[in-house]
């Protein structure tokens, strides 16, 4: 899930040890993705984003049979990916130039599609590539309207106090982003072609431990390309005004826990013969 672009700053790097303080989290969404992919068999699969594989790995389960490719842009991903034995193949590439090795039956992608530009050309390729009656199953956070979110680029834009912007306008526009369409808009790219779109959102409630669990969680992901686009100096007061936010709306609970609200966009399509 580590996908690269150039609308992020260049050299966006990934750590595989913070994004997996909260597997138990992340995985949940990914196993209800695919409990929902209509596909019995398959003989030729992608994953796309994989991170650092433990998905793919339960996806190669499911189809014994089938090639299975997980495909990510991070080199640090895919080194822990490989490190572990097992029949999946691994390809570093960007899922903005990818192209299969033939006609896939699945494109499963968890939590990646996100980091990529202009899904209006984006998602009906993938879905073209697909063989026949073949699925694309998609889940993305709805995370840009979140709190946390509309901290962080507020914290980027002054910094903690009016005026003090930190980091260039190349990173803010990158942070800005409108990230995921709205769901009908993935239901109008897709119907055309679709034997059927399933299209649904849900929001998960994570109860976070440890100090400042939300601002952990960020750093695995979102916050990524704000810190790797911070001199250090920067990425210092941001983290120190950030932080302070994220504690105000996130605060701990009774029991020592912080709630943190997420949601996600979850698409499963199926093409026509």
């Amino acid at each position: 899930m580590a996908e690269a672009h150039p609308s992020r700053p260049a050299g966006t790097r990934w750590d595989p040890g913070q994004y997996h303080r909260f597997t138990d989290h992340r995985l949940r969404p990914a196993l209800e993705l695919l409990d929902r992919v209509p596909i019995a068999d398959a003989s030729l699969v992608y994953d796309l984003g994989c991170g650092s594989g433990n998905v793919t790995r339960l996806i190669a389960e499911r189809y014994a049979t089938a090639r299975v490719c997980g495909v990510d842009v991070s080199s640090e991903m895919l080194e822990k990916a490989g490190g572990v034995p097992g029949r999946v193949e691994w390809v570093q590439a960007d899922i903005a130039h990818w192209e299969p090795e033939g006609a896939p039956e699945l494109i499963y992608s968890n939590a990646a599609l996100h980091w990529v530009d202009d899904h209006a050309a984006l998602i009906p390729r993938l879905f073209g590539v697909l063989a026949p009656r073949g699925c694309l199953a998609v889940q993305m956070p709805l995370s840009h309207s979140m709190p946390s979110h509309v901290l962080m680029r507020e914290t980027l834009a002054d910094g903690g106090v009016n005026g003090s912007r930190l980091g260039d306008k190349a990173l803010a526009a990158a942070v800005a982003r409108r990230w995921v369409l709205d769901a009908g808009e993935y239901h109008d790219l897709l119907a055309p072609a679709a034997e059927s779109v399933d299209v649904w959102e849900t929001e998960y409630v994570q109860q976070l431990e440890g100090a400042d669990p939300v601002l952990e969680w960020v750093k695995a992901t979102g916050l990524r390309p704000i810190l790797n686009g911070l001199c250090d100096a920067e990425r210092e007061r941001f983290v120190e005004v950030y932080r302070e936010r994220l504690r105000r709306v996130y605060p701990r609970r009774a029991n020592g826990q912080t709630l943190y609200p997420f949601r996600r966009l979850f698409v499963v399509a199926t093409r026509r013969d």
